[in-house]
């Protein structure tokens, strides 16, 4: 009897002694849409996005400063609703796609600004180049979700990068230097046993 208290004790002190993790989310499609906008000749800005990305983010609401943001987007999938267009951004003078069919962000920090808005701080890897670059958040809100019956969470997020930093240096002025980003995330909480499954996979 006295074991089996003790034993119960030591549970219960690991338990609520254990550090509190944050959630982690898989982004959701269509409803994450990674966009950007581009000034051309001073006469409009043109509005593009990409199609095919994967990622996962940490969030706990409590604690916003940890959470972390993983994303890979496929260059290949430039989408500029024009066929020619988008052959030319997949091409040498812009995303070289062949050569590097991916780029990368990966978050080094978060700063909580208010109850709702920070500033998160990554490395972008794009043509083979790493630069750091620093995006506006706005977290929406979080939800159980209806349909999935998750958690969800959202956010808007807003940056502005310069393509020459990466080497993309081709048409300036005529095709503006500084790119803008518009961001909008929702994030489906991924499953115990999806997470143990990858952390598994990881350690193998």
């Amino acid at each position: 009897m006295k074991k089996l208290f003790l034993n119960t004790v030591l549970a219960t002190s690991l338990v609520f002694s254990a550090p509190v993790m944050a959630e982690t989310y898989e982004l959701e499609s269509p409803h994450t849409q990674i966009l950007f906008s581009v000034g051309h000749m001073g006469l409009s800005h043109s509005h593009g996005k990409f199609t095919d990305y994967e990622g996962t983010f940490t969030f706990d609401q409590d604690n916003v400063e940890d959470s972390t943001v993983d994303v890979t987007i496929k260059t290949d999938s430039v989408q500029m609703n024009h066929e020619k267009w988008n052959a030319h951004l997949k091409n040498a003078d812009f995303f070289d796609v062949e050569k590097y069919p991916e780029m990368h962000f990966v978050s080094t920090k978060v700063e909580k600004n208010d109850a709702n808005t920070g500033t998160l701080h990554g490395d972008l890897t794009l043509l083979g180049v790493t630069k750091p670059v620093s995006l506006d958040v706005t977290f929406n809100d979080s939800i159980m979700h209806p349909y999935v019956k998750k958690p969800a969470v959202g956010f808007s997020a807003r940056g502005t990068i310069k393509r020459s930093d990466f080497g993309m240096d081709y048409g300036i002025p005529n095709v503006s230097d500084e790119v803008k980003l518009i961001i909008e995330v929702e994030g489906i909480k991924k499953d115990m046993s999806e997470r143990d499954a990858e952390m598994k996979e990881a350690t193998e």
